[in-house]
């Protein structure tokens, strides 16, 4: 059985060595653009801000691992054409410039996703930089010495904690957003209030609501200035984090895809044309809290549906379970975490739901310290569904997120939850359980 892999971080990755692991016989190819495999991407703002000292640790694969598992594996091969009736990719190397067609029996498409880089004037000036890969990375990092002025557009994950890295290391830093909130898609306003105090009380300018309109550039052609309908920031670098969108253009046409690309798959990772999987960034998620199709590039997705085509491959075993989009998130001492559904998304979902937002503390006040969170559940009226809950705290609450996961895959209720068993010891938690607690709330408000 031949199979090939177009694309090899997250998703790829985990493909090649579970086909490996459960077919050790196939002859697996596979072609990546870049110089290195399994990049984790989220670390890039702890290596930009010094916490990791040797990015080799944000590599948790090589091409030499997968090449002694059995793989073929073609490091800067650009894939130029995938031909669906004939069963066949053609590749580039990037340094020779030679062509190669191989045939498959299965096609994996683990092709992952490239930032949004919006139509603005000037953004061909120098030191306007993206930050998804690990060349990427060292660029940021080798532009920063010598940057005192940094401005970054986009609130999201990647967008503030390049903030907080920069921030920490002395620079001047303005965050620019189009939404009037930061991590808009992640939390509701009772929550990124609190942090967008912490960053304006850090030095940080925030301007929200604001689109870039153009980048200015100094008659070298580096950047000097970023400009917006209402103001001007002066800038010596500028990080675009404004989104990804899915690199599918090889099979455009050729399988079903969502509107912006991302290819549909079923339950087994597999495409429209069954012989083609598709995971990760390039691919559709199932979102447990709406019921639907959903793009959600995340790591965690990747690497599951990256595994699941490796135990589908040749017969379907294992369905795809769905996801919440959990996330967690450390920003100046603060603890974040969520999962699901956010008010302000369900909304727009149409989905009719109860909101519940309480602070309380983690453990006893009897104990010599503790701290308080602040916390929301979002559940589907009628149903009482458990679709979404939020946590911030300066004691580290984010596991409660994927609990609460857990919870929302399940499809369990307020009710379950006010009820589920939670262990009780002073140094931990309360004799109720502050997720107890919070679900507890929840019932109290609906039967007011």
């Amino acid at each position: 059985m031949k199979v090939v892999v177009v694309g090899c971080t997250h998703a790829g990755t985990a493909a090649v060595k579970n086909i490996l692991n459960n077919h050790p016989d196939a002859e697996v190819t596979v072609f990546e653009r870049n110089d290195n495999v399994s990049f984790l991407s989220c670390g890039i703002a702890l290596y930009v801000g010094g916490v990791v000292k040797d990015p080799a640790g944000l590599f948790y694969s090589n091409p030499e691992e997968l090449a002694g598992m059995g793989a073929k594996v073609n490091m800067e091969h650009d894939v130029t054409n995938v031909d669906t009736q004939n069963k066949q990719v053609t590749a580039k190397d990037l340094k020779t410039g030679e062509e190669t067609t191989v045939d498959y029996d299965k096609l994996v498409m683990t092709t992952g996703s490239w930032p949004i880089i919006p139509p603005i004037p000037g953004i061909d000036s120098d030191n306007v930089l993206l930050c998804k890969n690990y060349n990427q990375a060292n660029k940021i990092i080798a532009e920063a010495k010598d940057a005192k002025k940094v401005v970054v557009v986009g609130g999201g994950y990647i967008g503030i904690e390049l903030v907080e890295a920069f921030a920490e290391s002395g620079k001047d830093v303005t965050l620019i957003d189009g939404l009037t909130r930061i991590l808009n898609k992640y939390l509701d306003k009772p929550f990124t209030d609190i942090l967008e105090k912490e960053l304006e009380d850090r030095g940080v300018k925030l301007a929200l609501g604001e689109n870039v309109s153009a980048f200015v550039p100094d008659e070298n052609g580096k950047i000097q200035k970023v400009v917006t309908p209402s103001s001007e920031f002066e800038a010596d670098m500028v990080i675009l984090c404004v989104g990804f969108r899915p690199n599918t253009e090889l099979v455009k046409g050729k399988v079903e895809t969502l509107p912006n690309g991302a290819i549909k798959v079923n339950d087994y990772m597999q495409s429209s044309d069954p012989d083609i999987f598709s995971a990760g960034d390039s691919t559709v998620v199932h979102y447990n809290p709406t019921k639907q199709d959903n793009y959600i590039p995340l790591a965690t997705n990747a690497v599951r549906q990256g595994m699941l085509i490796g135990n589908n491959l040749t017969e379907q075993k294992m369905k795809y379970r769905g996801t919440q989009g959990t996330s967690g998130l450390y920003l100046f001492g603060w603890n974040i975490g969520s999962t699901g559904l956010t008010e302000e998304a369900a909304k727009l979902q149409g989905l009719d739901v109860n909101v519940t937002v309480i602070e309380d503390n983690y453990r006893p006040e009897f104990m010599p310290t503790t701290e308080k969170i602040l916390m929301e559940l979002v559940s589907e009226k009628g149903t009482n569904r458990i679709v979404g809950a939020q946590f911030v705290s300066k004691y580290d609450i984010t596991q409660s997120a994927n609990t609460m996961s857990v919870v929302i895959q399940n499809e369990m209720t307020v009710e379950d939850l006010a009820l589920q068993d939670f262990f009780f010891q002073p140094h931990f938690d309360r004799p109720w359980n502050y997720l107890n607690i919070l679900a507890q709330a929840a019932l109290s408000n609906m039967h007011q």
